[in-house]
């Protein structure tokens, strides 16, 4: 049997593991599946249709699956999606995704997300984020893997942050923020690359030079976008071991909306 405990409320068809604990007064919903090892604490409300992976740590007064704050949202079954090893603090609110997107909101593994962060309907989380209390994702906004959101860090929906980009507290994202990029203030600019965390990742010294060189086209040639994207994508065949990065940082480019653009 989970560890339940008895003033919990576990609906008829719910799935949990037989490893699975559960606090005190929390409440979870028919449809909600939950992975083994997974721990989630007191008055905690987890509805809708939303499956948790394994080795998650739910802390107490969480609601995760509720309908999205979305005016048009008519009851369709959409989802909330979490993956494995995922630390999630107290007061957090992770709605399920809207008929108007894929349907789904999604959280990866390996994430380290702190008190009162909200992730709006059909956010898409990589995996190996920090976002820092108070962190609020607006509707369908795409976070990159190990990106890091200082707190209060507001997120405009549609908005895109690139992998291993990074926000200073009380950063306002109106705009695109491109991979590596650390941006600070209402509204964000960019300030640097994301240098120290690439050496913490165990990024080489050529592939920090690299992405040094990407900084230097976007930020400090006075170069329009499209020029840019032009100087990046040549860095790969004058710095081979750079190759990856710098694919992925024309491709998040060349996705840029229009109407948005990026974090400047």
């Amino acid at each position: 049997m989970s560890a339940i405990h008895p003033t919990a409320i576990v609906e008829p068809g719910a799935q949990l593991h037989p490893s699975v604990t559960v606090g005190p007064y929390t409440v979870i919903g028919p449809h909600v599946k939950v992975g083994a090892g997974t721990t989630i604490g007191a008055h905690c409300v987890i509805e809708g249709h939303t499956t948790i992976g394994a080795d998650n740590r739910i802390f107490q007064f969480n609601s995760l699956g509720a309908i999205p704050q979305d005016k048009k949202y008519a009851g369709e079954p959409c989802e909330l999606i979490i993956g494995e090893r995922n630390t999630i603090r107290e007061f957090c609110t992770f709605n399920i995704g809207s008929p108007g997107d894929l349907g789904v909101t999604r959280v990866g593994n390996d994430n380290w997300i702190m008190a009162y962060v909200h992730l709006a309907h059909d956010c898409q989380v990589g995996n190996h984020t920090i976002f820092a209390n108070n962190a609020q994702l607006a509707g369908h906004v795409v976070v990159g893997d190990w990106v890091i959101l200082g707190g209060f860090t507001v997120v405009h929906q549609f908005v895109r942050l690139g992998a291993h980009s990074m926000t200073a507290m009380c950063s306002l994202l109106f705009a695109d923020l491109p991979p590596f990029v650390m941006c600070q203030g209402q509204p964000a600019a960019a300030r640097s690359m994301n240098f120290e965390g690439l050496r913490r990742r165990g990024f080489s010294p050529e592939r920090i030079a690299g992405v040094k060189a990407m900084h230097k086209a976007l930020y400090r040639e006075d170069l329009t976008l499209e020029r840019a994207q032009a100087q990046i994508a040549a860095l790969a065949d004058a710095r081979p071991e750079t190759a990856p990065d710098v694919e992925m940082m024309v491709e998040f480019l060349r996705h840029a909306s229009p109407q948005r653009g990026i974090v400047r």
